[in-house]
Parts: C-alpha cells; structure tokens; sequence
C-alpha cells in the first residue's frame, strides 16, 4: 500500500498547469495568436466574402451576357439631394463612399484608443462611425428611392426591350414633356378596365396611346435604342425611324425600376441593383446596431471594468469588411 501511494502522489506532482483552465477556447491566443472570438469573427468574414463574391461573379457574367445594351452608370445615377434636376452623375455615389470610408477611419481611431483605455476617445471615435454608418443607410434608401421612382420614363416593346426618348442634342426628355392628355384612353385604363387590372398590379401615370401622340407632335423629339452603335454611344433613330419602330413596336409604357421592368435597360441590372445593394446595405444596417450596443457598453465602462476593449476591436473587424465589400460593389456597379 505505501508502495502504491507514493506513485498515485509521484503522478499528481507531475501533472503540468498550462494556465488557460477555465478560459472559453484551451489553446490560449493560439493559432495567430488571436482569441476565440477574433478567430470567429475572420470566419464569418472569409464565409462572407465568398457569398459577395459569388453575387459579384455573377453579376458580371450578367453583364458581359448583355454588355450591348447595359445601362449606363453616369445616366441612372445622376441624381443629388436638394439640387432637382441638376445632372450630377455619380456625385452623390462617390459622397456616399467617402462617408463610409471615413467611418472606417473613425473605428481604426476607436480601435487604437481602445488599445490605451482611453474610455473618451473610443466614445468619440464610436460616436462618429454610427454617424457615418447611418448617413450611408439612408443616401443608399434615397438612392434607391430614386432607382424605384426613375425620371424620364420609357416605352417597353413586344420583344421585351426598352425604347427612351431624348432631343436633337441627345440629351434625355421625360415622358411628362412631351405626351398628349387622352381623357379617353385614360378612362379605359381605370379600374372598371377588367382586362388591364387583370394582367398589370399598377397603373402607369401616362398611356401608351398619350405616348404616341405626343410623339408624332413634338418633331423635336427622337427614339433611342438600348443597343450601343461602334462609337460607344447608344444608338438615336432618325425621325422616320423613330415614328415607325414607336407605332410598330411599342406596347406599354415603364417610369422607374423594379424587378420586373427597368426603364434605364434590362431587368436584370435592377434586380441585381435590389439585390446586391440591400444585402450590403442590410450588412451595413447591422453593423450601425451593434457599434450603438457596443458604444453604449463603452459609455457604462463595461470594457474598462474588463480591462480590455477587444469588443470594440472585433466589431471593428466586421465594419472594416463591409467598407471594403462597399469599394467592389461601387467599382462594379458604379465605375467598371
């Protein structure tokens, strides 16, 4: 029995403390010295960036697929708060990326505060981020708001194209400067119109007969095509064709975009517009939430009782990935 119980104490005085008994993940800050969460958290962001770039890979097979007859950047985004009919293509767009680049600067800033428990500083820095963050979430409403509602208005054909209007100079006209009230074409279009309710949800703000007639009698006003001649530029019909392919071809009339039909060019670029923008902005709604948790937790000293801010530095993480996703989806929608 002695024999047996000095080797039962010999192994227990062998028995090695690695330190990290008790903590969430055994392994301490290993593998890349980082924490469970942080390690977590670039999980998320790897998984993340596959599924953006997939939608991304996607809307570029898009793209090629119809690259004669894409819409053009500059002419569907050229709208600027407060400033109506003002063309400023891709102005409000190229704000909207500096805000949320500089919301990524103002969290590098509440990282490193953070990183000196400088509780002031990382209020401020937070502060600043959920500012940016939330002005971003709105332009991206009003811009699409914009895209929903369009501005000029087209003509859809019957083989499923998009006919625009613009005038000797090639500048684009708005469906409501030059159509012709038809009373009576509009009181078939009403509700009691079975047939037209039967097959459309919505009733558009002018008819296709107004279209027409107001056509033949603005001789100032010219048909133009989705499709890009050699020079690069959309291609305008002459007054003869205009008249002809109009009377011949057009069937109804679309003013915005939605997933359905699209004013600027093919259904598909909205849908894609819908699609990518609102899951980015969805990820960018998020992440406004958290910072607020987060920098409320800060305001109440929850990490300076902790002794760290690590918090603060993965949520940071997660923002610093949305800002980069934001500069692919710009470059692909908005630039390329």
């Amino acid at each position: 029995m002695p024999i047996i119980q000095n080797q039962i104490l010999h192994m227990e005085a062998t028995v090695i403390r690695t330190g990290t008994e008790g903590k969430t993940w055994g392994g301490g800050n290993e593998p890349l010295k980082a924490s469970y969460g942080k390690m977590m958290m670039w999980f998320f962001i790897v998984s993340d960036a596959l599924t953006f770039s997939g939608f991304l890979a996607a809307y570029g097979f898009s793209r090629f697929k119809f690259i004669d007859s894409w819409p053009i950047a500059d002419e569907v985004f050229n709208h600027f708060p407060f400033l109506h009919g003002v063309d400023a293509p891709m102005y409000y767009v190229a704000l909207m990326t500096f805000i949320l680049i500089f919301s990524s600067v103002t969290m590098v800033l509440a990282v490193d505060a953070g990183h000196h428990m400088k509780k002031g500083k990382v209020t401020l820095y937070m502060f600043l981020t959920i500012i940016g963050g939330a002005i971003f979430v709105g332009s991206q409403a009003w811009e699409w708001k914009n895209f929903i509602q369009g501005e000029y208005g087209a003509v859809t054909t019957n083989g499923g194209n998009i006919l625009q209007f613009v005038n000797a100079e090639g500048e684009r006209v708005a469906l409501e400067d030059f159509i012709i009230d038809l009373p009576e074409t509009r009181l078939s279009n009403k509700r009691n119109g079975a047939l037209w309710f039967a097959e459309n949800e919505s009733l558009p703000e002018y008819s296709i007969e107004e279209v027409k007639a107001g056509f033949e009698a603005n001789k100032d006003v010219f048909v133009r095509t989705k499709m890009f001649n050699e020079e690069g530029d959309k291609t305008i019909l002459s007054r003869e064709e205009s008249l002809k392919k109009l009377n011949a071809e057009a069937v109804g009339v679309v003013q915005g975009a939605n997933l359905v039909e699209n004013e600027y060019g093919p259904p598909l670029f909205a849908d894609f517009f819908f699609f990518i923008t609102g899951f980015h902005g969805f990820h960018v709604l998020s992440g406004v939430i958290i910072n607020i948790i987060i920098f409320f937790n800060v305001i109440l000293g929850t990490y300076e009782r902790r002794g760290s801010y690590e918090m603060v530095e993965k949520v940071g993480l997660y923002w610093h990935f949305v800002d980069l996703v934001w500069v692919f989806v710009f470059t692909f929608f908005y630039l390329v």
